[in-house]
């Protein structure tokens, strides 16, 4: 039993492992809006200058992916005064991950161990050891925020969150920073228009 326990739990970390490492998108938008008439937007900024934290290079990567899923949508960027206003906001926060293995030896003929007879029953009894081993890895987690207000109104009509892993390498950024941003507007009300 002990032994398909083993088994059975090194694919289910790995998937555990593998699903931490994936973008978590939340969202939500008034559903009286019809958003098929935003045709024009407009950066209204980064709320609490959130964007200090981020290189020259982030936050163009960051603009220019929004600008492209925003473009793919059929609404274009104005400077001032667009059918929208949307905002942006970011924080960074240093976390850590711990994990566990534990190695089992013995009972099964495996490792170092004493057998012999017990219990009267004829069963089989050894010395069982096992090993765990902890792990602490460091790493930053990032939560973007991308707020859109109806200019008329002054109202918020939509709100999409990704929270994910921040890749410290900027060669990296470059592929994940408009990957995650995509992942991120499928959340939007109006989907792409296919061409």
């Amino acid at each position: 039993m002990k032994s398909r326990m083993k088994f059975l739990s090194i694919p289910f970390i790995a998937l555990l492992l593998s699903v931490s490492a994936f973008a978590q998108v939340k969202s939500d938008y008034d559903k009286s809006i019809d958003f098929t008439k935003y045709k024009t937007y407009s950066f209204a900024g980064w709320e609490k200058d959130s964007d200090k934290i981020l290189t020259d290079f982030d936050k163009k990567r960051i603009t220019d992916a929004m600008k492209s899923q925003f473009d793919s949508r059929g609404l274009k960027l104005v400077q001032t005064g667009g059918d929208a206003a949307v905002t942006l906001y970011i924080v960074v926060n240093n976390k850590t991950s711990t994990t566990a293995y534990t190695d089992f030896n013995g009972g099964m003929g495996y490792g170092m161990g004493r057998w012999g007879w017990g219990y009267g029953m004829g069963m089989g009894t050894g010395m069982v050891s096992a090993t765990t081993t902890y792990n602490e890895d460091d790493y930053k987690e990032g939560t973007f925020v991308v707020d859109m207000y109806d200019e008329g109104s002054k109202k918020l009509v939509w709100q999409g969150v990704i929270t994910s892993v921040v890749n410290e390498k900027p060669k990296k950024r470059e592929k994940t920073i408009p990957r995650k941003i995509k992942k991120l507007m499928k959340s939007y009300p109006v989907k792409p228009i296919k061409k």
